[in-house]
């Protein structure tokens, strides 16, 4: 009897023939899939099809059509895979001469969800769960998710969030992690940038210690390129990390894939890797831009006594600061009238509301002319700079 984690599994489903099609005549119609499916043209009920359906290789000896389906019926249960009521399974077909199988599933949903299953041992051998090579991703994107579901209960079945990042065409391979490194620390500082999907860290199988590299993928697809750029070239102790797309078609040289992104996001190449601040992450200094500027070298103190000479200098900066992106705050501090010494005097510092602006403002403002002298521009504590302290901005 076939065992997933010691439990029996549960009965197939009655099966009206003997052939690899599995019927389900009752089983409603996911609602993503209803538009296409009213449109009797060709090509959407292709597009739906081959968007239902996942490919299954490395399959153990005497798997059959009726031996999978109930596998990746229990297994969806299992996991809570399943959007319907009923099994998810509605098609196998099994080529037995190279050993693989294809899946058919009710919803674009469920198909995505079994992609997490990549690995999910089978009698006594792990499976090999992916998108078949007619899968268009645009095209299934229109049907329903195209990424399994981050809540999925894969411990039950021995998988980790591996899985969901190798079936995702987002993934992103990050190099020069430091070798002791474990998930909890690589996920903070993954998610420094945003939410992270699934994380996937490198192991040696024979001491189980970091290769020093991992994949991962972000919540939101569009973060992929901008965490690229974010993080390639970050310095953690004294190794540099490289940071980019990993999934097939996309990669690029690291150096070639930066200056991409850089480009595409209007920073110059040069100026996205200068000084940075510094947070601790497993005992090791890493350098990461933050959504605080520190602006240096702006104006005197005699102008910033005058009144009216501050006002317009702040409204000067603050003008010319919002041209890359939205001000959620901008601090310039004045000195004591009865003398005592005001941190941060000098400078002003100005928080944006995300760290894209934040950098395009320092590589557009630093080393340029503010009224006859020369700005320094640098990344500053989110942290201090919320709690007003000043004192360690540069001079």
């Amino acid at each position: 009897m076939m065992m997933v984690n010691g439990l029996a599994p549960a009965q197939p489903p009655p099966l009206v023939n003997s052939t690899s099609y599995l019927s389900h005549p009752l089983v409603p119609v996911a609602p993503s899939s209803v538009s296409l499916l009213m449109n009797p043209g060709l090509s959407n009920l292709v597009a739906v099809k081959h968007a239902k359906r996942v490919y299954v290789g490395r399959l153990p000896p005497g798997a059959n059509e009726q031996s999978i389906a109930a596998f990746f019926n229990q297994v969806m249960r299992l996991v809570g895979a399943v959007t319907l009521f009923g099994d998810p399974v509605v098609n196998v077909y099994v080529n037995y001469d190279k050993n693989f199988a294809f899946v058919e599933m009710r919803t674009v949903e469920e198909a995505s969800n079994a992609m997490a299953l990549d690995g999910v041992m089978f009698e006594g051998i792990g499976l090999s769960v992916r998108r078949p090579t007619d899968y268009d991703p645009n095209s299934a994107a229109l049907l329903g998710p195209i990424q399994p579901n981050p809540d999925l209960n894969l411990a039950l079945v021995g998988l980790s969030s591996r899985s969901i990042v190798n079936s995702c065409p987002h993934k992103i391979f990050v190099g020069g992690l430091p070798h002791h490194f474990v998930e909890e620390e690589v996920k903070t500082l993954l998610e420094s940038v945003g939410p992270i999907h699934g994380l996937d860290l490198v192991k040696d199988n024979d001491t189980g210690n970091s290769k020093g590299y991992a994949f991962c993928v972000y919540q939101d697809p569009s973060m992929t390129d901008y965490a690229c750029s974010v993080l390639n070239g970050v310095k953690i102790g004294d190794r540099t990390l490289t940071v980019r797309r990993a999934a097939v078609g996309n990669e690029r040289k690291p150096d070639e894939q930066l200056a991409f992104q850089q480009q595409s996001m209007g920073v110059p190449y040069n100026m996205l890797l200068g000084q940075l601040p510094t947070i601790s992450i497993g005992g090791v200094n890493t350098e990461l831009p933050t959504k605080v500027l520190c602006l240096t070298q702006l104006v005197s103190i005699d102008e910033l006594k005058d009144d009216q000479e501050f006002e317009d200098i702040y409204q000067d900066i603050r003008d010319e600061c919002g041209k890359f992106g939205a001000i959620v705050n901008l601090v310039i501090p004045r000195p004591s009238s009865n003398g005592e010494e005001v941190p941060g005097l000098g400078k002003a510092f100005v928080e944006y509301v995300d760290t894209q602006s934040s950098m395009k403002a320092k590589a557009a403002l630093n080393g340029r002319g503010f009224g006859g002298n020369i700005v320094r521009a640098v990344y500053y504590s989110e942290d201090k700079f919320t709690r007003g302290e000043f004192n360690d901005a540069i001079s």
